[in-house]
């Protein structure tokens, strides 16, 4: 298999526009022990809608693109205060985003990545793919596709470049960095022609039941 890698965005920062057209956002609460969680923009609640461990909500409208961008509990016994606040960042009008909540409310490691999904179209012929670490306490991983190299030493919270790939199905393998030895495996994956993916894993490596490692995928387009 063929891959070319493509540099990503990377994060933007500063003052935000108060333009919101057609920005789509979206969240997935990968934090096994925090129960649900609302999103607030400009330090106001953006929907009755709640986020809840592990699906990803889909992408959706933002009321207004004002920052900070705010993760809170829907129970207030838990806290009343932020979990997740990003207070700088540039949302451009028709760009998708992704905010992940990742880490442990057990030992208060909750924490976020602010990916942009937009990108450059893949060339013809061809799909793109990247990779989120988002799994809590975990070192690094390296992701195979087919048995090819596709993603290496990924770190905690790592938002890897998109690579091209040819269309079709791929079995992706998740190893510890330098290993061999696979602890997760995300099989019959459709790669389509002209798509773009996001593929991520969750959970505590070696953990079971509610903190089990897993992998996941998102479609950004």
């Amino acid at each position: 298999m063929t891959i070319s890698f493509i540099t990503s965005c990377g994060k933007n920062k500063g003052v935000v526009s108060p333009a919101t057209s057609n920005i789509q956002f979206q969240v997935v609460n990968l934090s096994p022990d925090l129960q649900p969680v609302y999103l607030y923009v400009g330090l106001i609640r953006n929907s009755n809608t709640y986020y809840s461990y592990p699906s990803p909500s889909g992408y959706f409208s933002l009321n207004n693109i004002n920052p900070p961008i705010q993760i809170r509990s829907t129970n207030p016994l838990i806290t009343s205060t932020n979990i997740v606040s990003i207070d700088n960042v540039i949302m451009h009008p028709y760009f998708k985003y992704t905010l992940f909540v990742t880490g442990l409310r057990a030992d208060s490691s909750v924490t976020s990545i602010f990916t942009i999904d937009t990108t450059a179209n893949p060339a013809a012929g061809r799909g793109k793919i990247r990779f989120v670490n988002a799994s809590p306490h975990s070192t690094s991983f390296d992701v195979s596709a087919n048995g090819t190299l596709a993603f290496q030493d990924q770190k905690y919270k790592n938002v890897s470049p998109f690579i091209e790939v040819p269309p079709g199905n791929y079995d992706f393998k998740v190893m510890p960095a330098g290993q061999s030895t696979v602890i997760s495996t995300f099989p019959k994956v459709t790669i389509m022609d002209g798509k773009i993916y996001t593929l991520y894993c969750r959970g505590v490596a070696g953990g079971a039941d509610s903190v089990a490692f897993g992998t996941g995928i998102i479609i950004n387009r």
